[in-house]
């Protein structure tokens, strides 16, 4: 269990949680638990976050506008370490707190050891993909030589991290499943954190620019992924204590139910994860079209839009913990109820953060550049305070589709994504790009001659919308299948046979 500090995060939530339960819209004490699980999660987020975050203002104020665009065209590929990871994690903590609700530890350990095989396996050709071809990658995105090149070099070497931040996902995953958010917060946090002070030596130090900025985020990869290995099999991390179950490195990897369980589970969540991954590459590709200074505009509100997201780290996976423990003893009920108080707490807390990011929206841009004359101030703040108004809709989708994979439930998250993305956001972004006059040019990623060159009020708007389509609709659809209650029925056939039945 988490130790109680004073932390700010946790109060913050503990204050809002105990808020809604005097309007009687949750009650105190699974506020307080999801509390509990939630608020180190999302502290690990923030430090995440603002590690990518930092990268990027490093970057802009040692190397410029060019470097925040190469780093951003980038971050799509990075991407697919937690695309690929993530879904098989997303296996991992449906079967892990299932079984650790039922007390069925020893199918526990099965389902840790097939999912960092698995890990493995999907992450190493990823790696070795960016090594060889990475100028060819991000020429997909961009046809401007600097950011091209700038991006190339990103790629080709924060590739070797792949494998282990998709394992880093497998032990993160695996703790929060056994009600334990506490021991992964300090683990990637402090990895987090020691990204920040790497990539300062190597960026600042030593001069290395955007090189620096991806070796420090290897290092800091294979130091987590080191600590998680370290903490499961030894069953203690010294200044963290003992936790509850130990797993066995030597025991079987390949066993047929549990990858059988962990695809059938994980590649929806794959599927979900890949769509915003993959959408960014089109994305990234019509916002080139604007302009390097439009670019580093929308890659600096992204970099906002992920710290402003971080409640939804937290809740969606107290929501894949809580409800998956009271689905692993049966009890579909207060599976229920815990998911949609969850997600009521949720929606609180985004209210919170996007009030605070809306306000101080033109310092925080300023604080990614030394120049403001080289970069569109002025499009930065417009792009923060749409992605302001937007983000109070995951707070509804990240409770909601914890609650959904919890049951094993996965499909609808993913089919709402892709229509979220390709269906609105995409087409609304582009729409704003053929708003633009002057000369024509060609989106590499796409082969489709589009006008470009100066921007009108038509081309930002379209990326406002852009931004609302990515999370009302699958706040929407989500909302509508957990409704429908065949989520219960789904999980059933997850359940360890240790479980009881409602039948």
């Amino acid at each position: 269990m988490a130790p109680r500090v004073p932390n700010p995060i946790r109060l913050c939530l503990l204050w809002i949680g105990m808020a809604l339960a005097r309007l009687g819209l949750i009650k105190l004490e699974r506020a307080r638990r999801t509390t509990a699980l939630a608020w180190p999660r999302i502290v690990t987020g923030l430090a995440r976050m603002s590690k990518s975050a930092v990268d990027v203002a490093m970057v802009g104020i040692t190397v410029g506008s060019a470097a925040i665009a190469g780093v951003g065209f980038a971050s799509p590929f990075w991407g697919l370490a937690f695309s690929v990871g993530g879904g098989v994690a997303g296996g991992t903590i449906a079967l892990v707190s299932q079984r650790y609700g039922a007390e069925a530890f020893d199918q526990l350990g099965q389902a840790v050891r097939t999912s960092t095989l698995l890990a493995v396996v999907v992450t190493i050709p990823i790696t070795a993909t960016f090594w060889y071809y990475p100028t060819e990658l991000i020429s997909l995105i961009s046809d401007d030589p600097e950011a091209v090149e700038l991006g190339a070099r990103y790629l080709q070497i924060v590739g070797f991290g792949i494998p282990f931040a998709g394992l880093n996902l497998i032990g993160s995953r695996t703790f929060v499943g056994m009600d334990d958010s506490w021991t992964p917060m300090v683990i990637r946090a402090g990895g987090a954190v020691a990204n920040i002070g790497l990539n300062a030596v190597f960026i600042f130090g030593l001069g290395l620019g955007v090189a620096g900025a991806a070796l420090g985020t290897v290092l800091a990869n294979v130091a987590v992924t080191a600590a998680f290995t370290i903490g499961l099999v030894g069953g203690r991390l010294p200044g963290i204590g003992a936790f509850p179950v130990r797993i066995d490195p030597f025991g079987t990897y390949v066993h047929v139910e549990t990858v059988r369980d962990l695809t059938t589970i994980g590649l929806p969540v794959l599927g979900t994860n890949l769509v915003w991954t993959i959408a960014e590459f089109p994305m990234l590709a019509i916002v080139d079209i604007f302009g390097q200074d439009t670019v580093a505009a929308y890659v600096i509100a992204r970099r906002i839009w992920g710290l402003m997201n971080t409640p939804g780290w937290g809740f969606g996976l107290a929501a894949s913990s809580l409800v998956g423990q009271e689905l692993g003893t049966g009890d579909e009920r207060r599976a229920e109820e815990y998911a949609r108080e969850i997600t009521v707490f949720s929606v609180a807390v985004y209210v919170v953060a996007a009030v605070i990011v809306f306000v101080f929206a033109e310092p925080i841009v300023l604080a990614f550049t030394n120049d403001p004359a080289e970069l569109s101030v002025p499009t930065a703040v417009s792009l923060i305070y749409a992605a302001c108004v937007a983000v109070l809709l995951q707070g509804v989708y990240r409770g909601v589709e914890g609650a959904l994979r919890a049951s094993g439930d996965t499909r609808w998250p993913f089919y709402s994504q892709v229509l979220g993305m390709f269906g609105l956001a995409i087409p609304f972004a582009y729409l704003g790009a053929a708003g633009l006059s002057v000369s024509s040019r060609t989106i590499p990623i796409l082969e489709v001659a589009t006008p470009a060159v100066s921007i009108e009020p038509l081309g930002l708007v379209g990326l406002y919308l852009a931004f609302l389509a990515e999370t009302a609709v699958p706040a929407i659809v989500n909302t509508y299948r957990f409704s429908s209650g065949r989520w219960k029925e789904i999980s059933r056939s997850y359940r360890p046979e240790t479980a009881p039945s409602d039948d």
